[in-house]
Parts: C-alpha cells; sequence; structure tokens
C-alpha cells in the first residue's frame, strides 16, 4: 500500500494555531512508488505508479524508466555506483547530485494522462541488489482542497524522521509503501530513506507534515475486519472499485479513504491475478501462475496441492476427498533464502494428509482455514501428524491462510499460503482476498483439466489406431514418426502403415484426413482399417483407392482425405505405385545418393468420387531409401509448398548410421526450414513420415518350380524343397517344409483346371511358400472327422506354419505359408 499526507498553513509568518486533531495527523494521498536499477530501467512498479502514469506493472518492469514517468529532474543521475563493499564510489561524478535525495515538483508531460502536477522525491541506494533509485511520486491536485488556502503553497522535501512525534512508530510503518519485495530488500532500502532523510510536504516552507503509509488511527485491526465486509461486498458485485466505493460509504466519513483505498488495493490485486492466470490450457502452467501471483504481494510462501486424478488427466474427480486421497504438490513459490524449503516439501511430492491437520480440514469442508498466528503449540502438534520431517522450523510463528481450489463445489486442490513473523498476520479482508482468489483459479483449473482430460481421450484414442509398425519386413527396413500438431486440438488424421502382402511383397502407405478433431481420427481410423481389409485381399493399388473412394463416399459427403499406396516386390526390385492426391514419395538411390520426387500422377483425394485411378511402376535397386510423409511435414502457412518439398529432398539424401538417424535428419530440417529469422512460426499441423529402406532379397535365396497336373508331382515337390534346403544349410527344417509344401501342392493339383501349378520358396527372415493355381475359389478352413478324406490339408497348414493365408491373383489363386527357420547355416 502507498499512501500520502496533506497539511497547510496561511503561508504568512508563523503558521497559525491548526486544531490538535489536524496539527502532525497523516493524511491519505496515494503514492506511487517506483525502483530502477543501475541501467535506468524499472524493476518495480507499484499499483499507484499505474495510476499516475498509465503503464501497468507488466509494461513497466524492464523499461527504460525516462520512457514511463514524465517527470523533470527524477531521474537525472540514476546510475549511482557502489564499490565491492557496497559502499558508493565518492568519485563518481553524479555524486554530487545524487549522494543526497532530491525532490521536486513537475508537471506531467504526456498529453495522453492529462496535464496534472506531479510531486515526486528520488533516494539513491547502495547495496548488494540491483535497485539503485527509489522514486516516491504523488498527485499534487490530490494535496489541495478545501483544506488549503488560497494563497498556500507545498512543495516535497526531506526531514529526518525524529523530527515527528511517534517516530518509531512513523519507521516501523514505513516498508509498507515499498512495493513487496521481501523483507532484506525493504529492510536495507528503509534504513537508507530514514537515514538521508524522511520524505514530507513543506506547507508554504512552514510546516513539514510526513509523507507515511500509517494512518494515526485507533482500532486498527476492527476496520480491517470491516474492510474485509466492503470487500466481499465489492467481489459479489463483479469486483468493480467504483461498487467497493460505493459500499465504503456506510462507514465513518472519516474513516471512507481508508477503507476505499484498501478495498481497491485488494481488487487491483485479485484483478491483475485474475489477468495473468488462465493465458494456457496446460494445467501445469496454470498452477505455476496462481502460485507465482501471491508472492510476494499477498504472501511471503504459497504452495499448490491438487487431487493426483485430476493433474492426471483422469477426469472429474468423483466424492469428496478424504484421508486416502493422494495429492500432487505441483508448485512452491516462496522468498525464503533458496533451498530452505525444498527437502521438506518438495516440488512434484505426492502426499496423503493426515486427518488432524489444518490442510485437511480445508480440503473436506471446501472453506478456508485462517490461522492468524502459529504458536509453538499449535505447531508442534500439526508437525506431529507427519512422519519423517519437521515442519516446525517452517511453520512457528508464522500466519497460515489455506484456502481450496474449487469448481462445482468439488476440491481439486488447495493453497497454502504463510506469511512471516513481521508481517502483519493474514485477517478476515486477508481470508476475503484469499478465497475470491481460490475461487478464480478454480475455475480456470477446471477448465485447464477438462481439455487436458479432453486432450487425453482424443490422444488415446488416436494412439490406438495408429500402427505398431514392424521395423523388419521381407527385404524391407522401415523407420517411422508421428508428430501431434502445434494448434489448439492436437489431434489429427494422418497415419502410416506397412502391410504384409503374398509373396513376400510390403504395402507402404500414408493418408492424410482432412481436418483436425476427434471426427477426423475417427475416420482416419475407418479408412486405415479398409485399407488393410482390402489390401489382405491383394487388390492393385489403383482398385483400392478405388474401393477406398467409394467407401468414403458412402461414409459422408465430407468426408476427404488423400492416401498415397505403394507395393514393394523385393524379388523383382519395383515399386507399384498409386495416388489419389497425396504429396509424391521422395526415392534416394543408392548408388549415388541422389534423391528425386517421382512423378506420379496427382489423383483426386479420397471422398471427391468419379475421378480413375492411375498406376506407376518404378524399378528400385537394392539399398534405394522411399520417404513417404504428409503435408504437414512440407507445408507451412505463408510459404511456397514447393521450398518445402525441395527441402524434404535434400534432408533426405543425407547420409545416415541408421534408419531412425535419417528420419530424425529430416525432422530437425524441415523444422528449422519452417521458421523465420527470428526463430517464430513452426509447423501447427500433425506430421507423419514413413521411410523404407528397399533392401531386395538376392536372386539366390529365392527358388521356383513348375509342377505339371500329375498326383506324382507331389513328391517330386518334397524332393525340390529337401534338396534346396540343405543346400541353404537349413536341414532342421527340411521335415517340416516337406509335410506342408505336400499339404498345399496336393490340394492345388487336385483344384487347378488347366496348365501347370507353381511352387516357389524365398529364404528370408523366414522360410516363405507359396503355391500358384488357375482357380479362382479360395480355399476355407473346415473341420473333418476321423473319417474324413478332405479337409485335413489346411488344418495341418494352420497348426505347423507361423503364418499362412490365401489371396486371388489374375489367373487364380495363391495359397502361401511361413516356417520359422529352425536352424541358420552357412549360406551356400
Amino acid at each position: 500500500m502507498e499512501y500520502g499526507t496533506s497539511r497547510c498553513d496561511d503561508g504568512q509568518g508563523e503558521p497559525p494555531a491548526v486544531p490538535e486533531q489536524r496539527r502532525g495527523v497523516h493524511g491519505r494521498m496515494p503514492l506511487a512508488v517506483v525502483v530502477i536499477d543501475a541501467e535506468g530501467r524499472v524493476t518495480h512498479w507499484s499499483s499507484g505508479a499505474r495510476r499516475l502514469f498509465g503503464p501497468t506493472r507488466e509494461q513497466a518492469v524492464g523499461c527504460p524508466a525516462v520512457d514511463l514517468m514524465p517527470v523533470s529532474g527524477a531521474l537525472r543521475g540514476a546510475e549511482v555506483r557502489s564499490d565491492a563493499t557496497g559502499h558508493p564510489e565518492l568519485d563518481d561524478p553524479l555524486l554530487g547530485t545524487m549522494y543526497y535525495p532530491t525532490a521536486g515538483r513537475a508537471r506531467m508531460a504526456d498529453p495522453a494522462h492529462g496535464q496534472a502536477d506531479v510531486l515526486w522525491w528520488a533516494y539513491p541506494l547502495v547495496g548488494p541488489g540491483p535497485e539503485r533509485l527509489l522514486v516516491l511520486a504523488a498527485d499534487a491536485n490530490g494535496v489541495g482542497g478545501d483544506a488549503l488556502g488560497r494563497d498556500e503553497r507545498i512543495a516535497p522535501g526531506f526531514a529526518l524522521h525524529t523530527e515527528f512525534p511517534g517516530a518509531e512508530r512513523l519507521a516501523g510503518r514505513l516498508p509498507d509503501i515499498l512495493p513487496n519485495m521481501g523483507p532484506a530488500t525493504a529492510g536495507r532500502i528503509v534504513a537508507q530513506v530514514l537515514e538521508l532523510g524522511y520524505p514530507v510536504l513543506e506547507i508554504s516552507h512552514h510546516e513539514r507534515v510526513p509523507v507515511t503509509p500509517d494512518w494515526g488511527m485507533p482500532r486498527y485491526r476492527e476496520r480491517r475486519a470491516r474492510q474485509g465486509a466492503v470487500l466481499r461486498r465489492a467481489v459479489t458485485a463483479d469486483g468493480a472499485p467504483d461498487r467497493a466505493h460505493a459500499s465504503a460509504r456506510s462507514l465513518d466519513p472519516d474513516e471512507v479513504d481508508l477503507e476505499y483505498a484498501a478495498v481497491r488495493e485488494r481488487l487491483e490485486f485479485l484483478n491483475e491475478v485474475s489477468g495473468r492466470i488462465g493465458s494456457s490450457l496446460d494445467l501445469a502452467r496454470t498452477i505455476r501462475e496462481v502460485t507465482s501471483a501471491a508472492v510476494p504481494r499477498f504472501a511471503d510462501f504459497a504452495g499448490t496441492h491438487l487431487r493426483a486424478q485430476v493433474l492426471a488427466g483422469e477426469g472429474f474427480p468423483d466424492g469428496p476427498p478424504d484421508v486416502t486421497t493422494v495429492w500432487h504438490r505441483v508448485w512452491v513459490e516462496h522468498n525464503d533464502e533458496p533451498g530452505r524449503w525444498d527437502d521438506t516439501v518438495p516440488v512434484g511430492e505426492s502426499i496423503a494428509f493426515p486427518e488432524h491437520t489444518p490442510f485437511f480440514q480445508c480440503m473436506v469442508t471446501g472453506e478456508p482455514v485462517l490461522i492468524p498466528s502459529i504458536s509453538d503449540e499449535v505447531g508442534d502438534r500439526i508437525a506431529g501428524q507427519f512422519e519423517k520431517r519437521d515442519l516446525r522450523p517452517l511453520i512457528n510463528g508464522r500466519s497460515i491462510l489455506i484456502v481450496p481450489l474449487k469448481a462445482r463445489d468439488v476440491v481439486l486442490g488447495f493453497m497454502v499460503l504463510l506469511r512471516r513473523p513481521g508481517r502483519e498476520p493474514f485477517d478476515d479482508m486477508d481470508r476475503t482476498t484469499g478465497a475470491e482468489l481460490a475461487a478464480r483459479a478454480g475455475l480456470v483449473l477446471d477448465n485447464a483439466r477438462m481439455y487436458t482430460y479432453q486432450e487425453n481421450v482424443a490422444e488415446t484414442l488416436q494412439d490406438s489406431m495408429l500402427p505398431q509398425v514392424t521395423p523388419r519386413m521381407a527385404g524391407c527396413d522401415t523407420a517411422t514418426r508421428y508428430l501431434p500438431g502445434t494448434r489448439l486440438g492436437r489431434v489429427g488424421g494422418d497415419w502410416f502403415d506397412t502391410i504384409k502382402l503374398p509373396g513376400s511383397r510390403t504395402a507402404l502407405v500414408v493418408g492424410d484426413v482432412m481436418g483436425h478433431g476427434l471426427t477426423s481420427a475417427a475416420m482416419m481410423g475407418q479408412l486405415r482399417t479398409a485399407v488393410q481389409t482390402m489390401a489382405a485381399l491383394d487388390l492393385p493399388p489403383a482398385q483400392l483407392l478405388r474401393a477406398l473412394d467409394d467407401l468414403a463416399q458412402r461414409l459422408g459427403e465430407h468426408y476427404l482425405a488423400t492416401c498415397l499406396y505403394a507395393v514393394y516386390d523385393p524379388v523383382s526390385s519395383e515399386l507399384v505405385l498409386s495416388n489419389a492426391g497425396h504429396i509424391p514419395p521422395v526415392l534416394v538411390r543408392a548408388q549415388d545418393g541422389r534423391s528425386e520426387l517421382l512423378d506420379l500422377p496427382t489423383g483426386a483425394p479420397i471422398g471427391v468420387g468419379g475421378v480413375p485411378f492411375e498406376t506407376v511402376t518404378v524399378r528400385v535397386e537394392p539399398g534405394d531409401r522411399l520417404v513417404l510423409c504428409t503435408d504437414g511435414l512440407v507445408e507451412v502457412r505463408g510459404q511456397d509448398i514447393g521450398a518445402g518439398i525441395a527441402a524434404l529432398c535434400e534432408s533426405a539424401a543425407h547420409p545416415a548410421a541408421s534408419m531412425d538417424d535419417a528420419c530424425d535428419t529430416i525432422i530437425r530440417a524441415l523444422a528449422a526450414a519452417s521458421r523465420d529469422k527470428d526463430g517464430r512460426g513452426g509447423r501447427k499441423d500433425d506430421v507423419a513420415l514413413l521411410m523404407a529402406r528397399l533392401s531386395g532379397i538376392p536372386a539366390e535365396q529365392v527358388a521356383q518350380w513348375r509342377l505339371a497336373l500329375d498326383p506324382s508331382e507331389v513328391g517330386r515337390a518334397r524332393r525340390l524343397v529337401r534338396e534346396r534346403l540343405l543346400r541353404w544349410g537349413l536341414p532342421e527344417s527340411v521335415e517340416t517344409a516337406e509335410l506342408l509344401v505336400s499339404e498345399a501342392v496336393t490340394n492345388a493339383i487336385r483344384h487347378a483346371h488347366t496348365h501347370h501349378v507353381r511352387l516357389r520358396l524365398v529364404r528370408a527372415d523366414a522360410l516363405l511358400c507359396e503355391v500358384t493355381d488357375d482357380d479362382h475359389g479360395l480355399p476355407a478352413l473346415l473341420s473333418a472327422d476321423r473319417d474324413d478324406e478332405s479337409g485335413r490339408g489346411l488344418r495341418v497348414i494352420s497348426k505347423l506354419a507361423r503364418e499362412w493365408g490365401t489371396s486371388r491373383t489374375g489367373r487364380g489363386k495363391t495359397v502361401w505359408f511361413e516356417q520359422a527357420l529352425a536352424h541358420s547355416g552357412e549360406r551356400r
């Protein structure tokens, strides 16, 4: 709080007699308090300074004082330097004007704030802190009115505080004019102010009246209780200071200014805090903002606890808390010496509070708990409820206020506030202020909690839909990255997939549903499932996209997505691709490290309908890398997408030790390219990246034969498989492979119509066997009794093979199975 005084005489000779109650009475004129560092920048800016000069505390702190305070002479020589001992350097050229305090009167130079006379006092400061100048200022018009005669003049000045009655009491109240900068700093500054001269008003240069925050009125605590009542009425009336003033009019006229100033100070504090909190929907950040706002202006210590399930984003708590409720200490703020609270009340600790403590009382009743001064007896009793921690050195002798953080009448958390013994203890007015602070914080926290919960639900949904890509397929290594967007509601519709196909082939898919949020994520899940289902039927890429487009139109007219579908055959070293409005992939050649953007027909997005899709075949070599991504990686608002694609091609060509390193290189390069020279910007859309190294399968690891439609060919097939496996050094796999091949070839010869049956073996991480015939009917797994002569082949295959399946081809069908390798000998 910052307050001043007014006093008058007739300005002629000896001052006239004045009533005793006016002589030396300390008035109620608001003061602006500003502290400036050695560089001339504001470090402290009081609410009185905001009212007098205009800028808010956030706008003023850190700015040059000369730009904020249109007061002539107040800042002249503000840079007072000190030596290593903290004493002023006597040879400083500024010392002649600033080693002693100065005062003056000036007219406001900024027309935006009106024309007003300003009284000011400036004190040079020395010591270990950054503070180098204390400026007190007041509106000279506030001293006028009926109290001054027409010919009387006022001017700011200085006097020893011992010149006034009640000097000790005045000195004790002087710290209240400082903007709550902590007892050590405030004490150092007050000591220098008292030594250099007490701020006074000189009335016609005959009388000196001390400028002090002390009201000189009795029944202080009684009035503080009245102030609490006024504040409660004020915050009920939407927190408007004018209404608070109207409420104060019902008090004694001599006390109206006192009540109004105190209530206004509290309302300004609440409004400033309300403006600071809630700037983010991040729950932890909101808690830090609320806690930090209370120190040091309202308390010397603030610690905030939340129910663990609230912090974890698990939804709204069920029922009231009890002794089993776990609370998480989210943040602690204090102005004690560093580290004093760290061991006893560490940030991040989870704790259940004992029943017989004020903390438990607050959280179960949902009402503030106030202890004006914690006696040794009370402190011992509270500390005794906690095991393995001694709270007594931290709480004994202090004033404590515990306020609940509630939403919809449910306690989400609570804040513990403490004041030092030398500071005015918490009272009913502070209880009202703290309760209002907690009420506003509770609403903000509940909003952040609901957002966190909804975001967790959405992310869980999306994570469940994103594939767990197998890093190793036959002749193909893959690596992936998914980055959620930075915009509000980070869930999007980007996805990628790798799908195992018959013939050791791999389908590589990347897609992007237009839009964001749960709807896009849900559509992404439907399309991804459809792609997997149709890929299992081994549909050609263009036909698959055609069927996917039909499905999207049946799901709804607003379902739009882009999709790129590629099939890699490691045996023939070919890529077959089809595109539905997606960004083309980048192919990095292993031979020379050159990267190229594949030239594919763009096609229309999925869901447009009526547009044909084309297929392109690209020849690749072992070691080539294919990079597929969504537009969130290369597209930045306000920039040409061509620049992003060029950056993708360039970064993809960089050599890397592994596939994961190559993905990280691309992400870093594209993230840097999206920012401007000042580091602003960046990508806001989600990103899906799929990279595949097309290793291929060497020809010597593939064997295939044609078999005639003759039952005797079954024996030949067993012999060919045995010889090939022995050549590959897999003798322990021969017996099972012979049995499985025998069953598959027998069924193929039985159901084939013309031509021949083809048998193929591929050795990769497992042994793949494919049997192809010209019959289009897919076999089904049937139950077979002991006496049945058919229906046993597929049952044997399903029991002994690691995986098996059937698929249609252009001329018939293929039955395939994979057999785990029992032994890997030397390849020959």
